[in-house]
């Protein structure tokens, strides 16, 4: 009877201490398996830095961008006569929008067809400035930022910028807070053309 006693504690100490072990190896998994998630959402900016490669353009523009309304305006690929060819492209993340922009110089003959192509389907013109000049002008849309550029976030005013356009998608008290406005600005005096699309 002693015996019996003695094996049952011994077995029932056993069991406390393997509930233990077990409990404390789930905890560890737990504050491991937490501190990776916790450092994935905290290091999510380093997945959307800004790609400014002109050789992944083709890829972004014919693959990765799924709109492919918004970048119909867009080349296809980067053509053979541009120079100064510059890229921005952020795929977005959480409350951040998403944009392309291809920047390039051609001959001024090619931007002069181009500028008057697409001043004739324009829904909204505008002269130099960002996306919070052109929103908060009457009747106005958002726009973009220069992110092609290296020292501004306005276009100059010698750029005309064209929005081919612009859909609110945001609710009846919170205009424009989801959206997407997409078109080109062009400087006819550098024979510069940037085309651009957001997304937020």
């Amino acid at each position: 009877m002693k015996l019996f006693l003695t094996d049952r504690r011994y077995t029932s100490t056993h069991l406390v201490k393997i509930a233990m072990i077990f409990l404390l190896s789930l905890s560890s998994l737990g504050i491991v398996g937490g501190s990776f998630f916790l450092r994935k959402a905290f290091n999510n900016t380093g997945d959307t830095e800004t790609i400014t490669n002109i050789t992944q353009y083709r890829e972004i523009r014919n693959q990765i961008w799924s709109n492919k309304k918004q970048i119909k305006h867009f080349p296809n690929e980067i053509p053979q006569d541009a120079t100064n060819v510059r890229l921005a492209y952020s795929p977005g993340f959480s409350q951040q929008g998403s944009y392309l922009q291809l920047r390039m110089k051609q001959p001024p003959e090619i931007i002069k067809k181009v500028l008057f192509k697409y001043r004739e389907i324009a829904k909204h013109k505008y002269r130099g400035g960002n996306t919070n000049d052109h929103a908060n002008l009457p009747n106005g849309v958002p726009t973009t930022f220069f992110y092609t550029s290296d020292a501004q976030e306005s276009f100059p005013v010698t750029y005309e910028i064209l929005v081919l356009n612009a859909e609110n998608r945001g609710t009846a008290g919170f205009k424009w807070n989801h959206g997407d406005s997409y078109g080109v600005a062009i400087d006819s005096s550098a024979s510069e053309i940037v085309y651009w699309v957001e997304a937020w």
